[in-house]
């Protein structure tokens, strides 16, 4: 019988709490604070900011499938003492404003308890989920036939609401009838059983297979983690969880995987977008469309269908810088008959990219990240490149840190794609706002200088 497929749904719980929670807070200042002379829009937008700081702090939407009830209740309590003083404090710095004991004790005390029994109603069904229907399950895998390793099967099997199925062992070291197969069997299991998480007893591989399993988990998008034992550690990208008792070393993820810097990221995509969108191309759109229109026949927007983020398609916008033709998938190369006069200008000086402001404010693509590769590159360089499928973790972006190093336009040697690789995996693990900022100052600082490779 064919494996039931894994419920794919777990990404969408944390957004839905996050929303539901600053929905709640809102909709009851406003009615518990209405007559205290606030400005509500100030207000509200002070106690989403930092309703969402404190989450940050404290944690509190970090809430696993293994995480504990104490836990949960803890992260409540932090943020619920730290946010009633932050509401507190608003009060002194609003001079017209009417301070209420009173209305700031309902409100808080209503708001902890809506929060609270949403918090455990998904918290509990969910559980209950996973035992009645078997779906929003993880299949799992693990190396190694060690103590600790059969430990861990063993706190799967016992704790079904956790959400996890084990599909077996894999070790070169032991034989059993629940062992699998040997750890280079691994892989194509994987990939043919449809694996999400892959757990390592560092006791069975070597160091080099451990570098080439966490590439591996890279390149196919599989959760990798570690069950401790006698050896020494020395990483600062692992954590520690614990399954009931039982402790799980995980590979720290980037800060691109953060929900709430995913959020400032998109906000400021949007914002940016926008301004983009009003202050330029309200007016640059027509005169160009008029250009492109009296140069060559075709339309003035050209679409291409490029991999985003998790490989999933969408439809990448430019101004039409080429005359029709059925190469698309080619790239453009220097002195390239197919470009027209106006779309030379408009390559030279990166207009033709100026449409991708629509893709970001759609949400297909950010303003800053790796640049999206043609299918055909895609297709072309993701088994040859380690790590070429990282950036896929991310959206891509109209810019980013390989074009302002030199990295851009036509891709003459294998090394031109390695060097954009590095790079682009480079900003994904070190991302920051400051960097993002840069980026987009060296973009625009390199377009009124010129570019040798922009064509």
């Amino acid at each position: 019988m064919a494996a039931q497929q894994t419920g794919r749904y777990s990404k969408y719980i944390r957004p839905i709490n996050i929303i539901f929670d600053l929905i709640i807070i809102t909709v009851l200042s406003a009615y518990f604070f209405r007559e205290l002379g606030l400005n509500q829009l100030y207000y509200i937008g002070y106690q989403t900011f930092t309703w969402i700081l404190i989450a940050i702090l404290v944690k509190f939407y970090e809430v696993y499938r293994f995480t504990t009830p104490v836990e949960i209740i803890s992260k409540l309590l932090k943020q619920f003492s730290v946010f009633l003083l932050v509401v507190i404090a608003f009060f002194p710095f609003a001079k017209t404003v009417i301070f209420s004991g009173k209305a700031i004790a309902i409100f808080m005390t209503i708001s902890f308890c809506i929060i609270v029994t949403f918090k455990y109603f998904w918290f509990f069904y969910l559980k209950k989920y996973r035992l009645v229907t078997g779906s929003n399950f993880r299949n799992a895998v693990i190396i190694g036939y060690t103590p600790e390793a059969i430990r861990l099967k063993e706190v799967f099997d016992n704790r079904k609401d956790y959400g996890y199925r084990f599909l077996g062992f894999f070790s070169d070291k032991k034989q059993n009838p629940e062992v699998k197969g040997k750890v280079e069997d691994l892989k194509r299991f994987v990939l043919e059983n449809k694996v999400d998480e892959i757990y390592c007893s560092l006791n069975e591989i070597s160091n080099e297979k451990l570098k080439e399993l966490v590439e591996f988990a890279d390149d196919n998008a599989k959760t990798i983690k570690f069950i401790p034992d006698t050896k020494e550690i020395y990483s600062k990208n692992l954590k520690i969880d614990y399954y009931e008792l039982f402790p799980v070393l995980s590979l720290q993820k980037t800060q691109l995987h953060n929900p709430y810097i995913k959020g400032v990221k998109r906000v400021f995509d949007i914002c940016f977008s926008l301004l983009v969108i009003i202050l330029l191309l309200s007016w640059l759109i027509p005169l160009l469309a008029l250009l492109i229109k009296l140069e060559s026949k075709g339309p003035v927007f050209f679409k291409q269908g490029r991999p985003g983020i998790d490989e999933k398609e969408f439809f990448c916008y430019k101004f039409r810088s080429m005359q029709v033709n059925g190469f698309t998938e080619k790239e453009a190369s220097k002195n390239d008959p197919r470009v027209t006069k106006t779309g030379k200008f408009m390559r030279k000086t990166s207009i033709d990219e100026l449409p991708q402001f629509f893709n970001v404010l759609l949400g297909d693509m950010s303003v800053v990240g790796p640049r999206p590769h043609l299918w055909s590159q895609n297709k072309a360089y993701a088994s040859k490149i380690k790590k070429y499928m990282v950036r896929h973790y991310v959206k891509p972006g109209i810019t980013g840190l390989a074009q302002v190093k030199g990295f851009r336009g036509e891709i003459e040697t294998e090394e031109d794609m390695v060097n954009r690789i590095k790079l682009d995996v480079f900003y994904i693990e070190n991302w920051s706002l400051i960097m993002d900022l840069k980026i987009i100052f060296q973009t625009v600082f390199n377009i009124f200088k010129g570019e040798d490779k922009a064509y």
